[in-house]
Order: C-alpha cells, then sequence, then structure tokens
C-alpha cells in the first residue's frame, strides 16, 4: 500500500445530542452545527493548525461529530440498530485536546464540570510525551484528556504528579 488509509472523522455518541452540543460550545468554544438537528452534529473547532511563529499552518482543524444513539446514522435500516444507549460502564472515547494560548485547563474544567462533567485528574505531568494534562469525564461518558505542550525546559509544580 502506498499512502495510509486516512482517518477523516471521529463522533460521541449521545443520548440528547442537542444538549451536547451545547456542552462542547461552552466548554470547549467549539462551533457545532445540527445536521440535522438531534440526530447528528458535526464539530468545527475552527482555524488550522499552529505552526511554531504561531501563524496557521496548511493542515485544517479535525471535525468531529456527536450521534445520537437512538438512531445512530448513517446506517442502512432506517430504524437504526442496537445498542441505542451510550456505553457509560468502562471505558470509552477518550479524546485529547490541545489547549489553547488563550484558554487554561482550569477554565475548562471548570466549565465542564458545573454543566455535569465529572473531573477525572487534574496537575499531572506526562514526560513522554512532554505535557501538562488534567482530564474529564463528560456527561455521556466520553473522557477528555486536556493537554499544555511542556516546552523546551518544563517546570513541574510543587504537588503535581507526574510519570
Amino acid at each position: 500500500m502506498s499512502y495510509p488509509n486516512t482517518l477523516i472523522f471521529v463522533d460521541f455518541p449521545s443520548a440528547d445530542p442537542e444538549a451536547t452540543a451545547e456542552f462542547y460550545e461552552a466548554v470547549f468554544g467549539w462551533e457545532v452545527e445540527g445536521r440535522p438537528a438531534g440526530v447528528f452534529h458535526r464539530i468545527v473547532p475552527g482555524q488550522n493548525f499552529q505552526l511554531d511563529d504561531g501563524s496557521q499552518g496548511p493542515t485544517g482543524n479535525l471535525h468531529m461529530g456527536i450521534h445520537n444513539t437512538a438512531n445512530a446514522r448513517p446506517y442502512p435500516d432506517p430504524e437504526g440498530a442496537e445498542p441505542r444507549e451510550p456505553a457509560t460502564n468502562g471505558r470509552t472515547t477518550r479524546v485529547w485536546i490541545l489547549v489553547s494560548d488563550d484558554d487554561s485547563i482550569d477554565r475548562i474544567l471548570g466549565e465542564a464540570v458545573k454543566r455535569g462533567a465529572k473531573e477525572l485528574w487534574r496537575d499531572h505531568y506526562w514526560a513522554e510525551f512532554n505535557g501538562f494534562n488534567a482530564a474529564f469525564e463528560d456527561p455521556w461518558g466520553n473522557t477528555f484528556v486536556l493537554w499544555v505542550k511542556g516546552g523546551d525546559d518544563p517546570q513541574i509544580p510543587e504537588g503535581w504528579t507526574n510519570e
């Protein structure tokens, strides 16, 4: 194979796509479009990936979606298929979000928890990928790992866990 298969989309399961769209808009500042509303919503994070100098590079953002677990589309049968509820018992989707320089892990976690998310951890550094991180589980069972790059000489604050 000369060219690898390409990831084009990831979507999150939800029993209430409208509420999920409102949650992600408030927590991450993302634009969310109903396509059609209540059935499938497209998340448009916005902007291209930044280059080291802060300008936008040629690579566009990765779109995501929210699908209604009552009848996940597309599917050949108009009635959909089982299961019809989000998986909430055990590991589910885990998404890594690079926190913008003009935002913060604390703001995102606070907004998420205020809207019903469960904080999983905060104040952790992972040397393997040189990043400061925290995580929460949204009200629909999806895990979001919030990530801030450590830079050339990461200084781990006192009291933080690290590995």
